[in-house]
Formats: structure tokens, sequence, C-alpha cells
């Protein structure tokens, strides 16, 4: 062990001066700002009515309060660390970068209303990320919805049955070209094979702010694959009566997401693609008769 030399000695020294200078700053700055505050809100008591009432010295809680956007959002920590624990082993759907592309877009929107096509372990993420709103979940696979709520109970979820084979990708996008396919209206009217009529019926009269397509399953050729489920977001979308509708599909490295994102959600409505993720900004339709499906 090397022995200490004056200059280690004289540096710890100059180092404990400015730790103890530092606190006193701190504790001389604390007792000022006390001592003046009680003259600047009787300044401005005065200042504002003619009439003093007495000044109360403790700050009421903001749950007390009408709810503004402040208390509405979800605080920034608690957003970082549910991404965090989103994108660890355990929930392998998205990439941190993946996620950020939409948990953006719910900073800004939320609360709003939020569709999910899949439930997994980054429902609870989604929920949180869209505090004061309204999450739900689409999902194929019933044991695993009693399996997640079981765990989850508050989370809002619905099962939903899907007739497609992902083997039937090239005949279904033939058909999504069909003039039928090209009128929007709500996807339970609509004469395309596309559109998916079995939802719950809140599911459509609900105007969403958000759609993500994380499902169903899509990457075997037995597999429903997600051709229904893209197409019938992008109706949504174009159906709500007024506004904008972001749209995610991911997965878009495989051949179906990559096909049907591009021909039904339109790449001139593509905002912006990270890894795996594609985000779309669809306007709504019915605010202005004569657009066209795709720009």
């Amino acid at each position: 062990m090397k022995s200490k030399t004056p200059f280690s000695i004289n540096l710890k020294l100059i180092l404990l001066c400015f730790f103890f200078l530092l606190i006193l700053i701190l504790v001389t700055r604390s007792s000022f700002s006390s001592s003046q505050q009680p003259i600047s809100e009787t300044h401005l008591s005065n200042s504002t009515s003619t009439t003093q009432e007495p000044q109360s010295s403790t700050t009421t809680p903001c749950p007390s309060l009408p709810l503004s956007q402040t208390c509405s959002k979800t605080p920034p920590s608690l957003a970082n660390a549910l991404i965090h624990y989103a994108t660890t082993n355990i929930t392998p759907q998205q990439t941190f970068k993946e996620i950020s592309v939409s948990a953006r877009i719910l900073a800004k929107k939320s609360p709003c209303n939020f569709l999910v096509f899949g439930l997994g372990h980054d429902s609870l993420m989604w929920t949180s990320l869209n505090h004061g709103g309204r999450t739900v979940f689409l999902e194929e696979d019933k044991s695993w919805i009693e399996q997640i709520l079981e765990r989850l109970p508050t989370l809002e979820s619905y099962h939903v049955e899907y007739d497609t084979k992902v083997h039937q990708a090239d005949q279904l996008i033939k058909i999504g070209m069909e003039e039928d396919c090209k009128v929007v209206s709500d996807p339970r009217f609509s004469k395309c094979q596309l559109a998916l009529k079995g939802f719950p019926s809140e599911v459509y009269d609900i105007e969403w702010d958000l759609i993500m397509v994380d499902a169903p399953t899509g990457y075997h050729d037995n597999a429903p694959g997600r051709m229904n489920a893209i197409y019938t977001a992008g109706l949504m979308a174009r159906n709500r009566e007024e506004g904008e509708t972001d749209v995610f599909v991911h997965d878009v490295d495989r051949v179906v997401e990559d096909k049907f994102s591009k021909a039904f959600l339109c790449e001139g409505y593509l905002t912006e693609q990270e890894g795996r993720i594609r985000h779309f900004t669809i306007p709504s339709h019915r605010a202005r008769l004569g657009r066209p499906f795709c720009p």
C-alpha cells in the first residue's frame, strides 16, 4: 500500500472545506426563502382583493382538485419504469426503441381511447401509459386471457375469433383491392370481406385515438394472421367523425404485416418506422368527403 502524500491530504482538506461551505450556502438560502415567503403571499393578497382572508399554510393535494392535464398524466418516472420493465427478458414483444414510438404519442394524447390487438405481459404497461383513459385488448386465446387476468384483473380484454389463415394472405390482398373495400364505413356494415364484424359492439362505437396491431398470431402458415386486423384498424381510423388516429403495426419484418400495412394503412400515411414497428397517422375520411382511400 502506498503512503499518503501531502498533495492527497491537502486535496481531501480542500474538498472537505468545499463540502461544508456548500452546506452553509444551502442553509442560508433556505432560511432566507422561509423569511421572505409570508411577505410575498401578503403582497399578492393585497393586490388582488380589498378584503384580506387568512392564508392557508398547507397546499391542497392534487387529487381533491378538479383533474387538470398535469394530474391526469402518468408521471414520467413511472412511465420510464414501466417501459424498462416491459423490455426485459420477461416481455420480449417489443424493444425499448419500438415501445418508445407509441409511448411518445401516448404522452401527447393520453388520457385517450387506445385499442390493442393482442394481450400480453406488456399490457399493464400500455394501460398505465394511458393513465385516465380507456385501453381495451382484443385476444384470440381464451385460456391466455384467463391466465393474464388472473394476475392482472384490472385489464379490460375481450375474446375474439378470426377465421383466416396466413397462407390465404395473397388471396385476401386481392380482395382488399376491390371497390367494396375502398368504401369507408362502420366495419359492421362494410361489404368488404376483410372487415372484422365479430367484436363487441362497444369496440365499434368508440372512436379510437390509438390502435396497436400486435396480434393475432402470424408467424406460421396456419396461424390466423393480421390481414383482417390491419384492414379493420385502418377502416376504423378513416370512419371517425373528425381528427386523426395513430395506428401502429408490429412485426413489419414479416411479409403479411409489411404488405398489408402498406396497402391498407397506406405508405402516404406512414409517419415513422423504428425497427419492426410502423406508425401511421390516418385522418378522418368522413370529415372530408371525397378523400381517396390512400393519398
